[in-house]
């Protein structure tokens, strides 16, 4: 018969034994508190539209494999709780405006049905059939009233219509009176220099030379400003934005003085703007976005599935690690992993 002082000792063990599994619980419940506001859904749908074009490597490299289930066995080992599913480039749009409309309905309708199908892991945000202005406001009502899509994704540009462009002011319109979030993708430019692409894939240099030409040209019309609903997300660490913003700001008063440019509010637009870190930015990197930008702007980004699942992993683990080497960085790691897209997306807070 065991003796008090032993029974003690046990009932003590058991104890402990149960305050470390609930602290290991929490513990797991903590690391998969990151929220991915970029990751891609890629339907073979979407891919035969490619294929039936010839346009299977538009964008200079091939469009990587994707399922609803590895993308949840990815977040699972990384420690994401929830992703944001939008399409990749390039656009599928080669001319038919109703085989376009077709292919997005789909892509849009599976993104919703992968949303049902894993409760709390996945929101998206819906594709749109541009450069088909009215179309594109059609599916935009369509998934954002009936399909339940948490915001919509756009091109940098569609076959040559950039953002910022007068003929998307009545998109933008009916997004903002939905209080829509924007996630920007860049997209291949248009015109594009195919001699200097030869040398080097789009995503080297003409990506974010591509998002800054967007995001420039929505400040340049104050379309932020105009359509104030709008929350907008510019893709791997707000690209050239840092230092394109001082130039701007320098040479703007004397361009709006000799009649090229309109006034700009530089303040209310950029107030609507969120940035992603894909991309695996540096401490400097990081610093550099804090100079556009608040701490409470700021999301993370994977960008699944464009990468091996080990290398995202480490991505991660170094943007964790990179935050809580900096004084000023350390306190804002919950902010960037996980509280800003709470706040962005609704659903993620809930």
């Amino acid at each position: 018969m065991k003796s008090f002082l032993s029974w003690k000792r046990e009932i003590k063990r058991k104890i402990v034994a149960g305050l470390v599994g609930i602290a290991l619980s929490a513990s797991a419940v903590c690391a998969q508190q990151a929220v991915d506001v970029h990751t891609h859904i890629i339907l073979p749908e979407y891919l035969d539209v490619l294929k039936a074009h010839g346009a299977e490597m538009e964008e200079t490299f091939p469009l990587p494999a994707w399922s609803a289930e590895k993308h949840v066995a990815f977040m699972d080992s990384a420690g994401i709780r929830t992703a944001v599913l939008t399409l990749p480039a390039p656009q599928p749009y080669y001319g038919d405006a109703e085989e376009s409309a077709a292919c997005i309905r789909r892509v849009n309708e599976v993104s919703a049905e992968v949303k049902r199908r894993y409760p709390g892991r996945f929101l998206f945000c819906a594709a749109l059939p541009l450069p088909d202005v009215k179309a594109a406001i059609r599916e935009a009502v369509y998934a954002l009233d009936s399909l339940g899509a948490d915001g919509v994704k756009l091109a940098t540009n569609s076959r040559g219509q950039y953002l910022g462009d007068e003929a998307l002011d009545p998109l933008m319109e009916v997004l903002s009176e939905r209080n829509a979030v924007i996630i920007i993708h860049p997209h291949r430019p248009t015109p594009c220099p195919e001699g200097i692409i030869a040398t080097t894939p789009l995503a080297m240099y003409e990506y974010p030379a591509e998002t800054t030409r967007a995001v420039v040209n929505m400040l340049a019309r104050n379309v932020l400003v105009r359509y104030p609903g709008l929350k907008v997300v510019v893709p791997h660490c707000g690209s050239f934005l840092p230092l394109a913003l001082p130039r701007l700001k320098a040479i703007h008063p004397g361009l709006v003085k000799q009649g090229y440019m309109q006034p700009i509010d530089w303040e209310g637009n950029l107030s609507r703007l969120y940035f992603d870190l894909a991309g695996n930015p540096s401490l400097e990197v990081l610093k550099s976005l804090l100079t556009v930008t608040g701490p409470e702007h700021i999301l993370y980004g994977s960008d699944y599935p464009y990468l091996p699942d080990a290398v995202l992993r480490a991505n991660l683990v170094r943007l964790k690690q990179t935050l809580a080497s900096d004084a000023e960085l350390a306190g804002y790691a919950d902010l960037f992993l996980w509280e800003n897209a709470g706040k962005l997306f609704t659903p993620v807070s809930r």
